[in-house]
């Protein structure tokens, strides 16, 4: 009967033991300094049962680096949850994994305690090639890059220049090539369509640059015999000034010698602009709708022109021409312009930083409020006086009230801003609470974080902190990862929260600024220094 019983009983534990609901496994028990440990829990509960693990920056006295999202096993009506993490530990020496609390359902389960050994790297001094010190170097001194990057600016600066003085030098050598005299225009026009047809530009495919020529040749024609601005005029323009020149002058010119040079003209514009083709017996009839427009033109001008009309027109060119060389010489000087200034901010750049440049170009808001009026203000109950760069502003909002009897909370600035405070003071509802409130607020940093500021990659650190009255809190320090909601950019912004409780009294100090932002350093101990809470009566 006793043997039955034993047997019973034994049964019973094994059954038990396979099925306890969470157990804990890791990789390996010894690594090297830096290297990943890989823990592993797994839990079994109900489809319908909600399992919370642990969370935190540390186990222990190792570093959480990878917190794994969580996989799921179904088996029946049962789930098999694995959770895994990557921890970590930069000093050599025997360490805890210490007993980790997994809740299933409304149940609290520990996990297993698991010891582990991080060992030195060994250096074998007698086979690496060692090194002498690099000499210091003098203040002053650049690096191979930067001066690498002097150059570069340098270069780009000589070949603006160089294309600039090129450009002048062509532009001269093209006008000296076109002073060519020639008795007639007429004379001058023909001798240029001869020309034309002696570069065999047809023969080279090259029908945009044969339109270009043949009407070039016709407009510069028309420019110097009729008096007209044809360079400069449009299709349109330039036939509505030659029909208005011919009425002035008494030209007799037939309504077909205008028509077949306006059909020139726009079939040229449809093979410079829309790459059109035309055929070769189509680019014949073009050429010599050209050469005897430009016959009819002329025997159509009369020997005596009105001289007042002639200076009227000359008048107006003279002024067009002024009004294009005004508008070249704007362009040119506001490339210049903006060259330097792109050479100048590429230099401020490369030797004072890229914050220095942003700082010059939007004004630098920490150092405006680290150097304008602070003022001192006494905020919430328990009673505290800070000094900031501008009152704070009250914030309405819903308390705990299973933890705080009042809360009131004030702010300065958003936690997205370059500088942020946010003051919170309150009561607990539960006195015995208040020694353990320090240690659960801490813990409850990161949550709170990523809960309110949708925060990630979150750091965390912690130490006591005395003010200079001589009441001692908690002081918690970090970085993390925002978004803006509104710009979508993302960016690491540091954190220091100051925790005091007096009594019943609860006083938290958050600061929220740019990371590496010195002036928000200076007024974050600024602040600090100006804290005071005032001890009930």
């Amino acid at each position: 009967m006793t043997r039955k019983i034993c047997i019973l009983f034994l049964l019973f534990s094994l059954g038990v033991m396979a099925q306890r609901p969470v157990t804990t496994q890791i990789d390996t028990t010894r690594n090297k300094i830096g290297a990943q440990f890989n823990l592993t829990i797994k839990a079994i509960a109900d489809t319908n049962t909600v399992v919370v693990f642990p969370k935190g920056q540390n186990f222990g006295r190792l570093e959480v680096i990878r917190d794994y999202d969580i996989d799921t096993v179904k088996a029946n009506n049962r789930y098999e949850l694995i959770k895994k993490y990557g921890l970590t530990q930069f000093d050599s020496g025997r360490y805890v994994i210490p007993s980790l609390k997994v809740v299933i359902g409304k149940k609290q389960f520990d996990t297993d305690s698991i010891k582990v050994e991080v060992s030195d790297v060994k250096v074998d001094t007698l086979k690496q090639k060692l090194y002498d010190i690099k000499d210091v170097i003098a203040e002053g001194d650049t690096n191979w890059s930067a001066k690498w990057l002097y150059w570069l600016i340098g270069w780009v600066a000589l070949v603006f220049i160089g294309l600039g003085i090129w450009k002048l030098i062509t532009r001269k050598k093209k006008n000296k090539q076109a002073e060519e005299v020639f008795k007639t225009p007429i004379e001058k026009a023909n001798t240029l369509l001869e020309q034309l047809e002696q570069k065999h530009l047809l023969e080279q495919g090259e029908i945009k640059a044969y339109y270009s020529e043949l009407t070039d040749i016709a407009r510069t024609y028309i420019e110097e015999a009729v008096h007209i601005p044809a360079m400069e005029s449009t299709t349109a323009e330039l036939i509505a000034a030659l029909r208005l020149a011919a009425c002035k002058k008494n030209m007799k010119l037939s309504p077909e010698t205008v028509e077949n040079l306006e059909a020139v003209l726009r079939q040229a514009d449809l093979v410079k602009f829309a790459k059109s083709k035309p055929l070769d017996f189509e680019i014949a009839e073009d050429r010599k709708k050209i050469g005897t427009a430009i016959v009819k033109i002329d025997s159509a001008i009369p020997e005596e022109t009105d001289e007042e009309d002639l200076e009227a027109i000359n008048e107006q060119a003279r002024l067009e021409k002024l009004r294009k060389q005004k508008r070249q010489k704007i362009l040119n000087v506001t490339a210049f312009v903006v060259m330097i200034v792109f050479a100048f901010f590429i230099g401020l750049i490369v030797t004072k930083g890229f914050d220095y440049v942003r700082n010059l170009v939007k004004g630098d808001p920490t150092k405006e409020l680290l150097e304008g009026e602070w003022v001192a203000s006494e905020y919430g109950d328990p009673s505290v006086i800070v000094k900031t760069p501008a009152v704070l502003t009250r914030q309405s909002h819903d308390a705990d009230k299973a933890i705080f009897t009042d809360e009131q909370k004030f702010t300065y600035g958003k936690y997205t801003d370059a500088f942020s405070v946010m003051l919170t003071t309150s009561r607990i509802a539960d006195s015995a609470k208040t020694d353990k409130l320090l240690d659960e607020t801490v813990e409850a940093i990161a949550s709170r974080f990523e809960k309110d500021f949708k925060a990630k990659n979150i750091s965390l650190k912690s130490d006591e902190y005395e003010l200079p009255a001589g009441q001692k809190g908690m002081k918690t320090f970090g970085s993390m990862k925002l978004t803006n909601p509104e710009t979508k950019e993302s960016y690491f912004m540091n954190y220091d929260l100051l925790t005091f409780t007096q009594g019943t009294g609860v006083v938290q100090l958050l600061m929220i600024y740019q990371a590496d932002d010195q002036n928000a350093i200076k007024m974050v101990e600024k602040v600090f220094d100006s804290v005071e809470i005032k001890t009930s009566p």
